[in-house]
């Protein structure tokens, strides 16, 4: 297939990228960044890249984007600027939502004013949907919460969801992906690995992970299986409280799980944006079943043990 790949350079697409050339599709790649996260030669010599910020709307009427539109089989919408790096000022919430909800509506207002009807667009949600609980249960099917995630992904699901009429749309709600370079699992690792690592907040809330190799494998099964269609929660089976995690992390690298991380402090550094750690949501896939997808890591301390071991 020919791809178009919108915001891919991240944590997941530099994972992703190799995946697809390995399966044939032609690639372009479209990010405000510079390709530099790939080891391989290789990888860079296969694909196009073409470097614009796609939160500024001149910037899709760039000549080569456009032809690159017209011409992609599908689409992979996963740009974003993330989420938990910095505190969430009011600048800094419009930056989060220009690069989800302007780009995705930009894109789709685009593929609607040329006439563009895609087989596929595979775009990006988070189980940020759903807001947080200590106590419920979340699946598909589950209404939205009302915090600035749960309304963030609202948003951008409803934007995504204006689509070409004949156009198959896969939104993945996606947990806390997990890999040694990156994500949730990448900051923690060198604070466990001196034996400094523990619980961060009461411990008590649910995490809702994948791992980053199942993440990637549901992307490329959903480019070409249409069973895969309207909202999946991209999250393993299993969700697992913050206490857990983190002594299944420590187990996995020999070291203790002794020291609680006060939640004052983080609140302190990120603000509003703490919630994402100190809250957390017990998020379940009703839609993939095994007949659907495999999970390679369907368990905690497999993805972990995989992971550190690499």
């Amino acid at each position: 297939m020919r791809l178009l790949l919108l915001g891919c350079t991240g944590f997941i697409g530099k994972d992703l990228i190799p995946k697809l050339l390995a399966e044939g599709h032609n690639l372009c790649v479209v990010s405000r960044k510079n390709i530099n996260k790939f080891k391989r030669i290789e990888v860079l010599k296969k694909i196009q890249y073409l470097k614009l910020d796609l939160s500024k709307k001149s910037n899709w009427k760039n000549s080569n984007f456009i032809d690159n539109l017209r011409n992609a089989d599908g689409i992979i919408n996963l740009m974003g600027e993330p989420i938990a790096d910095k505190r969430w000022s009011d600048r800094q919430k419009k930056i989060i939502e220009d690069s989800r909800i302007s780009s995705t509506s930009y894109l789709i207002d685009n593929l609607r004013t040329f006439k563009i009807n895609p087989k596929v667009i595979i775009n990006a949600s988070a189980i940020g949907f759903y807001g947080t609980s200590s106590t419920k249960e979340f699946n598909e099917a589950s209404p939205s919460g009302n915090d600035f995630l749960a309304n963030l992904c609202k948003k951008w699901e409803e934007a995504a969801k204006n689509k070409p009429r004949f156009t198959r749309l896969v939104i993945f709600r996606i947990g806390i992906v997990l890999e040694k370079d990156g994500g949730a699992l990448g900051k923690m690792l060198p604070i466990f690995r001196i034996g400094l690592g523990g619980p961060i907040g009461s411990g008590n809330q649910w995490m809702s992970w994948i791992h980053k190799e199942d993440l990637c494998g549901l992307i490329m099964i959903a480019l070409k299986n249409k069973k895969y269609n309207g909202v999946i929660n991209a999250v393993a089976p299993e969700s697992v409280t913050m206490r857990e995690f983190t002594q299944t992390l420590a187990t996995c690298l020999k070291r203790p799980n002794l020291m609680p991380v006060p939640a004052f402090p983080l609140r302190l550094l990120l603000g509003e944006g703490s919630k994402i750690v100190l809250e957390g949501q017990k998020v379940k896939s009703s839609r993939l079943k095994k007949s659907l997808y495999q999970f390679k890591y369907p368990l905690l301390e497999n993805a972990i043990f995989a992971s550190t071991k690499k």
